[in-house]
């Protein structure tokens, strides 16, 4: 990715889209009052909501790239690097964006909550597509916010953007939750590339020679960011990714303890655990027993 440009201040982005600051930790921008936005690649350090109403063209995001489509909310944070990196321009733009740093949250309540919503580490092909009705409460919240910002700043101010803010997020919450339930198909379709890989994976020699697969090698096996694929998991079938592998692997671990063949060291190292121990403890800790103790127990009951 090339010619980067790197934003330290909510101001160099706004006067990269030729639009005025309205507060230097907290900005709104109105696309439709910009002539156009060059397109450039960016590296954010603050957090950035954007709600595009037209289709601008190829999205580049990290090292990806995707059809950016209208009508959607895609949500970026600190670090991260995104745009459109063509060298052209979109012309008579339409959409919203909302710009604050993090140093605008210390203090307040939602400072403390920022790392709940995950998906400000979604993909962008994972962003939120909204219905009407979504968009118009969406669209509410950022007018509110700007209209916050165009009084005199006051000792309220900041409570009063960051409880808007922290408003909008926990609608874009309940509408990611409404979008999960509406993609069932493809979700379920998800869920059963994870549990085959996990059950390919476990029938292979790859435990013993590369370890237990991570829930980011599972979610790069569905082509889904980890966490949006951790959400996704966890809200259809009330576990999380990792407690999935953790109860997949204590499953072959009986099975094999009540066979007999291989002592717990043996079966700690064919399910790729770096150490016994760990497997002990993982055991320990979903069973209530040892290892030892689940197979003694299992040879008593068939005595």
């Amino acid at each position: 990715m090339e010619n980067i440009s790197r934003l330290k201040s909510i101001d160099e982005y706004n006067r990269i889209l030729g639009t005025r600051t309205q507060h230097p930790l907290v900005s709104v921008a109105d696309f439709s009052e910009i002539e156009r936005i060059p397109h450039v690649c960016k590296e954010f350090s603050f957090y950035c909501i954007f709600f595009k109403e037209l289709e601008c063209g190829t999205f580049q995001y990290g090292r990806s790239q995707y059809d950016y489509q209208e009508g959607t909310l895609l949500f970026i944070s600190p670090g991260q690097i995104a745009g459109v990196n063509d060298g052209g321009y979109t012309y008579n733009p339409k959409g919203l964006a909302l710009m604050f740093h993090p140093d605008f949250l210390y203090g307040t309540p939602l400072a403390n909550r920022m790392k709940d919503y995950s998906f400000f580490s979604y993909a962008s092909n994972e962003a939120l597509h909204m219905s009407d009705r979504e968009k118009e409460i969406i669209t509410g919240c950022f007018k509110q916010i700007r209209e916050e910002l165009d009084h005199t700043i006051d000792k309220h101010t900041k409570q009063i953007i960051s409880s808007y803010i922290e408003s909008m997020l926990n609608y874009c919450e309940r509408f990611y939750d409404r979008q999960f339930i509406t993609r069932e198909v493809s979700n379920r379709n998800v869920i059963s590339k994870f549990e085959r890989y996990i059950s390919d994976y476990f029938n292979s020699a790859l435990p013993a020679s590369d370890g237990i697969p991570s829930v980011q090698q599972c979610a790069a096996h569905v082509c889904l960011s980890p966490n949006y694929f951790g959400d996704l998991i966890k809200r259809e079938t009330g576990i999380t990714p990792q407690e999935y592998i953790h109860k997949y692997i204590i499953s072959l671990a009986k099975h094999r303890l009540s066979e007999g063949e291989l002592n717990v060291s043996e079966i700690a190292y064919e399910l790729g655990f770096k150490y016994p121990h760990h497997l002990t403890r993982m055991f320990k800790k979903m069973t209530g027993m040892t290892p030892n103790e689940f197979r003694n127990s299992t040879f008593v009951s068939e005595s």
